[in-house]
């Protein structure tokens, strides 16, 4: 006999309509019917009678419309959320459905470290990625893996598959999927024409005083350098030029007058190219390598071919 509960199933599946309810999130996205109708295309006649229809199925008023534009209630808030994974969900079904049906084709949408891109990190699993399966296409956002970083909302909205970066965001944990891929070593870095790469033996101490290139203050890396310098007594040195760039830290390192900081995998890859040289010191803490994606989120085929790729790619690393 069927229950309450399997009959508001059916009627659910029967009467809710999946262009309505992605009408209510670009009405919530964007605040407005006004402009929600002109970013669907459609009137502003069709998208109050959209959301009059979601409201008298759901039995609640779902927005609150005033001078300021619409605004979601509580319960507005609980079927955006609701419905959003819902539409992710059938967009990952038709993903799949193209992956199988078009011979392994696809899109896999990658957040990643400005540190990985220039540092040839992303560079070499694309490479890995695309000698195997050539019909896989990549496209790759920069992230700055930063707490307040807005890419992790990125994420969280589905508009990338996963983000891959230094550490895991710290206040959504129990919505993220964190691999730890691997403790990557930290390497001193000037140009092979700096005063200090003529050494064989440098310390610490011969560091201070000398002209820093470093990230902004909430790095990584920078915090670690910073913490080598404390553990020893030393002062922590100023960064007389403060980027997230590593293009243009490369570029300012290669004219001899600079110090840096960067992982040892961007050092191996850069090395040739900027006439790099790593001082001999020795860093105690290390940089990790973590991908993340949603927990609740199937990975699609093209999306498990990637997190292949970038393992395989990082074992190699691990066996240097």
């Amino acid at each position: 006999m069927a229950t309450r509960e399997d009959a508001a199933r059916v009627r659910l599946r029967r009467s809710l309509k999946l262009r309505d309810l992605y009408t209510l999130t670009i009405v919530a996205e964007l605040g407005s019917m006004a402009k929600a109708a002109t970013f669907l295309a459609v009137t502003q006649p069709a998208v109050s009678q959209a959301i009059a229809d979601l409201e008298r199925f759901a039995g609640v008023r779902l927005l609150d419309r005033g001078p300021r534009g619409a605004v979601l209630t509580a319960a507005g808030e609980a079927l955006v959320a609701r419905g959003r994974q819902a539409l992710d969900t059938l967009d990952l079904g038709m993903r799949d459905i193209a992956f199988l049906t078009d011979g392994g084709r696809g899109v896999v949408r990658v957040g990643a470290d400005m540190a990985f891109i220039a540092g040839g990190l992303m560079a070499d699993i694309i490479t890995h990625l695309r000698t195997r399966y050539p019909g896989i296409a990549v496209h790759v956002f920069e992230t700055s893996m930063r707490v307040s970083a807005p890419e992790y909302h990125s994420l969280m909205e589905r508009g990338v598959d996963v983000l891959l970066g230094r550490r895991p965001h710290e206040n959504i944990d129990g919505e993220l999927f964190v691999e730890h891929l691997l403790e990557e070593k930290l390497k001193v870095v000037a140009s092979s024409t700096h005063h200090l790469a003529r050494r064989n033996e440098v310390s610490w101490s011969d560091l201070t005083g000398e002209t820093w290139i470093l990230a902004a203050t909430d790095s990584i890396a920078r915090l670690i350098l910073e913490d080598q310098f404390r553990q020893r007594g030393l002062p922590v040195p100023d960064a007389a030029v403060a980027t997230y760039s590593m293009q243009l830290r490369l570029q300012l390192v290669a004219t001899g007058k600079y110090l840096t900081v960067i992982s040892e995998h961007a050092y191996h890859h850069a090395a040739d190219r900027w006439q790099l040289h790593a001082l001999p010191l020795e860093c105690s803490q290390t940089l990790p390598i973590v991908i993340q994606r949603l927990k609740h989120r199937s990975t699609t085929p093209v999306v498990e071919r990637f997190l292949k790729s970038a393992r395989a790619v990082i074992l190699a690393i691990r066996k240097r």
